[in-house]
C-alpha cells in the first residue's frame, strides 16, 4: 500500500509542475520529463525551473527579506562596512550610508553623505536623496529642503520620483513652508505605496478647513479600501499605514 501511496504523490506532483510549465509558457520537453520520470523529473523542474521563478516574485522577495531581517537583522549593515573597509570607493561609502539609515543610525549615515558630496559625484541623485534622508531623520529640515532643492534643479526627473517627491513634500510640512501642499500632490502623483496619502491625509487634518478635513477623511478610506484588495506582501508593506488611516477614523468618529 505504501508503495502506491508513493507512486501516486509522485504523479500528483508531477502534474502540479506540469500545470506550472503550461502557465509560464516552458518548453515542451519538460512535460515529457515530467511524466515519463515523475520523480526525478518533479526534482529537476524544482531547482531547475521553479525554484528560480519563485525567487523573482514580489511575495517571495518581501518574504525573504523579511527572514533576513528577523535571522540576521544587522547583515546589510555589516556587509557595508566590511566592503567600504576593502575599497572605500563614493559607491561604497553611499552603500554604508543607506545602510546605516535603514539601521536607525543616521547621525553616523550624514557623515558618510557629506564627505560623499565633497567629491566630484557632489550632483549624483542617489547620493543627494541619501544625504536628505539623513537630514530629515536628524531634523535638519531646511537642510533637506535645500539638498532636494538641489536635486530637482541637476536632475528634474526625481520630481517624478516616490521617495524624493514625498521626502520634499514632508519637510516642507515641516517647515510649513506655502508649497506643501503642491508637494503633496505631486508625491500622490508618482506614489508606488500608501504613504504619500496617509502622510498627507495627516497633514490636511491639521489644517483648519472643513474641506481639508474631508479630503484627509476620504484619503483614509481609500486606504483602508484598497487594502482589502492587496496581495499579503502589499498589506505588510503598508502596515504602518493602513493602522495609521484605521485610528485616524476612529478619532475622527469619536469626535
Amino acid at each position: 500500500m505504501p508503495y502506491f501511496f508513493g507512486i501516486g504523490l509522485h504523479v500528483i506532483v508531477a502534474i502540479y509542475f506540469a500545470v506550472h510549465a503550461v502557465r509560464h509558457q516552458q518548453n515542451i520537453y519538460w512535460l515529457f520529463i515530467l511524466f515519463a520520470f515523475p520523480m526525478f523529473g518533479s526534482l529537476v523542474y524544482f531547482f531547475v525551473v521553479y525554484l528560480p521563478s519563485l525567487r523573482q516574485t514580489r511575495g517571495a522577495y518581501v518574504a525573504a527579506r523579511a527572514i533576513t531581517q528577523f535571522v540576521d537583522p544587522n547583515r546589510a549593515l555589516r556587509e557595508s562596512r566590511v566592503e567600504f573597509d576593502r575599497a572605500p570607493t563614493v559607491a561604497n561609502r553611499m552603500r554604508l550610508g543607506a545602510a546605516l539609515l535603514d539601521a536607525g543610525n543616521p547621525q553616523e549615515a550624514i557623515e558618510h553623505y557629506q564627505a560623499a558630496a565633497n567629491g566630484p559625484f557632489a550632483d549624483d541623485p542617489a547620493l543627494l536623496v541619501g544625504l536628505a534622508r539623513a537630514q530629515f531623520e536628524l531634523n535638519r529640515f531646511a537642510a533637506a529642503d535645500a539638498t532636494l532643492t538641489r536635486l530637482f534643479s541637476t536632475d528634474p526627473q526625481s520630481r517624478n520620483k516616490a521617495e524624493p517627491a514625498l521626502l520634499y513634500a514632508r519637510a516642507l510640512a515641516a517647515l510649513g513652508a506655502p508649497g506643501t501642499r503642491a508637494a503633496f500632490e505631486a508625491a500622490l502623483a508618482c506614489a508606488s505605496d500608501a504613504a504619500p496619502r496617509c502622510l498627507f491625509a495627516d497633514w490636511l487634518a491639521a489644517q483648519p478647513g472643513e474641506a481639508d478635513h474631508r479630503r484627509a477623511i476620504a484619503l483614509f478610506e481609500d486606504i483602508l479600501q484598497d487594502g482589502k484588495h492587496w496581495p499579503r506582501y502589499a498589506r505588510e508593506h503598508n502596515r504602518e499605514w493602513l493602522q495609521r488611516a484605521q485610528s485616524a477614523l476612529a478619532a475622527s468618529a469619536a469626535r
